[in-house]
């Protein structure tokens, strides 16, 4: 099994930046791809950004492509999501995943990732 925990939310001005964290623990040598998905109340849950194994190949959503950025360091067990430019539109619980298949198989797909974390709130204030 792995455990995912989110660290980093809170309140926020529009335009400012905001870096969350992903401490994954237990199986982490099971860790394949990896993956930020959020949701914003009333709303389903939506795909943010994901990254390969090794750091190499990431997928953004449109709607943060040039103002997210999302990486990991293997070494630390830890993912990251560095928020720039944050809109309200960004406000949302903040939840990372990990999968064991490739970033090619799990990709955007939020069922394709079966560790999730308990999320962490991002509120962007106007």
């Amino acid at each position: 099994q792995v455990q995912l925990v989110e660290s980093g939310g809170g309140l926020v001005q529009a335009g400012a930046s905001l870096r969350l964290s992903c401490a994954a623990s237990g199986r982490t040598d099971s860790i394949s791809a990896m993956g930020w998905f959020r949701q914003a109340p009333g709303k389903e849950r939506e795909f943010v950004a994901a990254i390969s194994r090794g750091g190499i190949t990431t997928e953004y959503a449109d709607s943060v492509k040039g103002r997210f950025t999302i990486s990991r360091d293997n070494a630390k067990n830890t993912m990251y999501l560095q928020m720039n430019s944050v809109r309200s539109e960004d406000t949302a619980t903040y939840y990372c995943a990990a999968s064991d298949q490739s970033l090619a198989y799990s990709s955007r797909q939020g069922r394709n990732y079966p560790y999730w974390g308990q999320g962490t709130q991002v509120t962007v204030s106007s």
